[in-house]
């Protein structure tokens, strides 16, 4: 009881880079006895995928039940940021592809995945995913069906009992009370997939491609590290640093080893109410942006694209790159709604400069193999950007509110509340 007292004083972020630690020394050490754990790593995203959907429902068809005429919420600045953060990061990947050009040895091993036609067959699968069958969006995971569901039935709840409210509030809470429980297993889940990845995938297959993986990855850190901040500093007017940086440590850690933006949206409603941020936007924001907030998706769709362009010498000039920019963001809000996420957008990317399907299928194959480390930092990045843009936009109203926010104060006021509550 001693051990397991101090355990839970230390906090998550720590009990999860031991978890870290100790599923790379295990998965080193001793990675045939270490196999038998990756169970905890598959238990860990299941159980985050499977209560989800469930969360986002009702949570959206309380907060929306309970809202009351003339409170404000943020979802415009929202998604605003959210479609400038995608676009910015796409021309970020554009620009680093034309100063760093890179060629691959194409690769076969996409053949038997289709892709969509084109960018209108992307938006026509998005759209036809708000009219899904409810039951069928819960089951399939479908966030813009569970979204859409979420909001009618909220407003058709607006002039319910008081009692009818209650009970689903009450649903909400519990629910959000499950995700608590699922979030303490964090640790064990982070250890468990970290075996699972050093074991199974190895870092060798990825040597080949060591160049293509630097770009990738360069221009997501850089998207991470400068050009979210700048967003959040002109919104803010104050050191975006502390707040990135608790959004990549509590939110883009998790995502990075889950590799699905769905799985931690339940990590990222937590955050968001760590972050003292109003439940009635984050319950709304959050899945959302796990369905249009897709900046690692662009810098992905942009870098490969450009790359198979370097590697059969075609000629690019500016005004064609800058429709990349645009075609990588648009394809990437959408990229959920297609079997294969991102990757299977590269052949619609690729038809902008008349690469024949059967050479852009095979850069999708090149995609897959460095699919370890490129979905990691994808969805690292996408999941992280959900938080740090709602609460971008939160602090961004209260202080022409006239309230000082101060980023410091924010956390410590959270842990002296959680502190009052477990005493």
């Amino acid at each position: 009881m001693k051990l397991l007292s101090t355990w839970n004083r230390i906090s998550l972020v720590k009990q999860i880079m031991i978890g870290l630690v100790v599923g790379v020394a295990l998965a080193l050490l001793i990675p045939e006895a270490a196999k038998s754990l990756t169970i905890f790593g598959s238990l860990f995203v299941g159980a985050l995928k499977a209560i989800a959907p469930v969360l986002v429902l009702f949570l959206v068809m309380a907060s929306i039940a309970q809202h009351k005429k003339g409170q404000q919420t943020n979802m415009k600045s929202i998604i605003f940021l959210y479609l400038l953060g995608t676009f910015l990061a796409g021309l970020i990947a554009v620009i680093a592809s034309f100063i760093f050009p890179v060629s691959i040895a194409l690769t076969e091993g996409a053949k038997d995945l289709a892709p969509p036609g084109n960018a209108i067959e992307v938006i026509k699968t998005l759209v036809l995913n708000v009219v899904d069958n409810p039951v069928n969006a819960l089951i399939n995971a479908n966030y813009i069906g569970i979204l859409a569901w979420a909001i009618v039935l909220g407003l058709a709840l607006r002039n319910a009992a008081d009692s009818t409210k209650t009970l689903i509030t009450n649903f909400s809470d519990a629910v959000a009370k499950l995700v608590g429980w699922v979030i303490k297993l964090a640790p064990l889940g982070i250890m468990g997939l970290v075996i699972e990845s050093i074991t199974t995938n190895g870092l060798e297959s990825l040597l080949g491609y060591g160049k293509l993986l630097a770009l990738l990855i360069g221009c997501m850190l850089f998207v991470a590290l400068v050009v979210n901040p700048l967003i959040v500093f002109i919104n803010i007017r104050q050191n975006p640093y502390p707040l990135v940086f608790k959004c990549i440590r509590e939110s883009g850690i998790t995502a990075f080893f889950t590799r699905s933006s769905a799985a931690n949206i339940p990590v990222n409603m937590t955050l968001c109410e760590k972050l003292g941020l109003d439940p009635d936007t984050y319950s709304v924001s959050i899945p959302l942006g796990a369905t249009v907030n897709m900046a690692g998706a662009a810098v992905t769709i942009s870098v490969l694209t450009l790359a198979a362009v370097h590697t059969l010498g075609i000629q690019v000039d500016i005004p064609t790159a800058i429709i990349l920019s645009v075609l990588a963001a648009v394809c990437a809000c959408g990229a959920s709604g297609v079997a294969g996420g991102s990757l299977l957008l590269i052949p619609l990317a690729c038809s902008l400069f008349g690469i024949p399907n059967d050479v852009a299928m095979q850069v999708v194959g090149v995609g897959f193999i460095i699919g370890v480390l490129q979905d990691s930092f994808e969805t690292s990045l996408n999941s992280s950007t959900d938080v740090l843009f709602t609460a971008t936009a939160e602090y961004k109203k209260r202080l022409k509110e006239g309230e000082k926010v101060n980023f410091k104060k924010v956390f410590a006021l959270h842990k002296a509340s959680k502190d009052l509550a477990k005493n």
